[in-house]
């Protein structure tokens, strides 16, 4: 069954009855086509208005929509002959960041990213996309054996920040992070960044500091969630829309300040009406951000990253 957002109310009456109507068509004599197409019809009508409009408070509601396609339905329809890389030879396998080496389009590459999990029992496995240090530095792991070898990076970003959790704090959290940051700055070979749903604080930028950083239509991406900025400068989480509007957390606003680089289209009414499309619009991004760095040399990566990191913020 399918799962409505708040501002979907309408959309979601609409396809009840419709469901209702074809549930009943289905037991018995009757043709009720003539009766569901007008239904059909403004249901459709209401989703394309109410996306067309959605404020950046709504788009975090979509970016963060449990049926929305995670890190292994990416990997399993683009990348070919996936071999996962485990642990950071030091700690432990973190679950919620995954890596390891494919085929993408014949290009061989490095896939890195954040797993969120699709149930209860998948999402407490994959600790909800939240990384500890052990993910971080597994990430540099695999990064480093990519550059040695000469191997595209790919990193699919989607949490809503590295975990605040006191083991992690003890392991060192703050520090695996910059050093996940610093390796992604100092790679010798092109970094592709995708930002899927949310991209959370530290949590995020750790995996998304490439040469070309891609964003899905309905993602954010911010310093810190929309409920944590609203706590700090309101002392309430009920200001988070206000707060999901001054931080520009949308890829159009990020795209005019010139944080990411290319907006991916989703199919409408966001990338979990239509998982297919939305893998396969994502996959021509990253085909084409790819084929753009090829043939540069690895110091040339490295100041072109650093200038795009640099220059954000100048004015």
């Amino acid at each position: 069954m399918a799962s409505f957002l708040d501002f979907e109310k309408p959309i979601a009456e609409l396809q009840a009855r419709i469901d209702e109507l074809r549930e009943t068509a289905e037991g018995g004599d009757h043709d009720l086509e003539a009766e569901i197409a007008p239904l059909q019809a403004k249901s459709d009508k209401f989703l394309r208005e109410a996306y067309a409009k959605l404020t950046p408070w709504q788009k975090t509601q979509v970016a963060r929509h449990p049926e929305r396609p995670h890190f292994n339905h990416y990997v399993s329809a683009l990348i070919e002959d996936f071999t996962p890389l485990g642990g950071d030879r030091a700690f432990a396998d973190d679950q919620a960041i995954i890596g390891g080496l494919g085929r993408f389009r014949g290009r061989r590459v490095m896939v890195i990213g954040h797993e969120k999990g699709d149930d209860t029992a998948s999402r407490l496995k994959h600790n909800f996309g939240m990384g500890k240090p052990e993910g971080y530095r597994k990430a540099i792991r695999l990064m480093q054996l990519a550059d040695r070898f000469g191997i595209p990076v790919i990193t699919l970003v989607d949490t809503s920040g590295a975990f605040p959790g006191i083991q992690a704090e003890e392991r060192g959290q703050a520090e695996a992070i910059a050093r996940s940051t610093e390796q992604c700055l100092n790679l010798g070979v092109p970094l592709v960044a995708a930002v899927l749903g949310e991209g959370g604080s530290g949590g995020a930028v750790a995996l998304a500091a490439g040469n070309s950083v891609l964003m899905m239509e309905h993602a954010v991406y911010s310093v810190i969630s929309p409920e944590g900025c609203a706590s700090i400068l309101w002392r309430t989480a009920d200001k988070a829309a206000d707060a999901a509007e001054a931080m520009k957390v949308t890829a159009q606003h990020l795209k005019e300040l010139g944080v990411i680089d290319t907006i991916v289209p989703e199919p409408l009414g966001g990338a979990h009406r239509d998982a297919d499309a939305a893998i396969a619009a994502l996959g021509d991004a990253i085909a084409a951000a790819l084929t753009g760095l090829d043939g540069l040399a690895p110091e040339n990566l490295r100041q072109m990253r650093r200038a795009k990191f640099l220059a954000m913020g100048r004015i």
